[in-house]
């Protein structure tokens, strides 16, 4: 992701309707994880989703492989790190927790990332990953944010599976909106997220998003996939 994405993500990511619904996601996951203990947050940014775990209790550190999100996240009062997901500079079986949200399709060998979450872990550790779901969604937008693809279920549970992870959930996110994306993606010209999203949109959007919290659409198809799984 371009540096000037991931400073706009840090500006927005307190108010927009995604981000903010993404934060909701993780904090009610790290609900049934127990009690809190050393986390990692892969692909950090400006340290959003950083900021949820420690609020919860979580001793994180944060990664990133753009420096200036590194900067951004410390001058939020994170402890963050310069790392490659593929080769980290932390020690095996270190980290209770392993969250790595948007990061995945970002990399060519996501089999090497995969297997370097799995060796943070301690074993009985879990990871939660999040990735964009449907190469039939692919568009000018994943090509702007420096996509390599899209997963559908089968993909993103053999790459999690391979690295030595049990699969515990995996699950579609932002479903009832998939349509209006759908047709929003046909004529995209780049990144979505340098759009400017009116109050009273973000508004209606937050809406539909939250109301998935209470309806069954995890096993239809979304735009986004969740996956929680851990280590043996």
């Amino acid at each position: 992701m371009k540096t000037a994405d991931i400073t706009r993500i840090t500006e927005m990511e307190d108010r927009h309707w995604w981000f903010r619904e993404k934060r909701h996601l993780l904090a009610d996951e790290l609900k049934r994880l127990g009690p809190p203990g050393r986390a990692l947050d892969i692909g950090a940014a400006g340290g959003g989703n950083t900021r949820v775990l420690r609020e919860r209790g979580w001793d994180v550190v944060a990664t990133d492989y753009d420096e200036n999100a590194v900067e951004i996240a410390r001058s939020r009062g994170l402890d963050a790190i310069h790392a490659d997901a593929r080769d980290l500079p932390l020690p095996s079986s270190s980290f209770d927790l392993v969250v790595a949200f948007e990061i995945l399709e970002h990399i060519q060998e996501d089999d090497q990332a995969a297997a370097e979450l799995f060796r943070v872990l301690k074993p009985g550790g879990s990871a939660l990953i999040s990735v964009p779901s449907g190469m039939d969604l692919w568009s000018a937008h994943d090509v702007a944010v420096s996509h390599v693809r899209r997963y559908d279920r089968a993909s993103l549970r053999k790459v999690i599976e391979d690295a030595g992870f049990v699969v515990d959930e995996l699950w579609s996110w932002n479903v009832l909106l998939r349509p209006v994306v759908a047709l929003r993606r046909r004529s995209a010209r780049g990144n979505e997220l340098n759009e400017h999203t009116p109050w009273l949109v973000n508004h209606a959007l937050t809406a539909i998003v939250t109301a998935e919290r209470y309806l069954p659409t995890r096993s239809r198809r979304g735009v986004s996939l969740i996956l929680k799984a851990h280590k043996p």
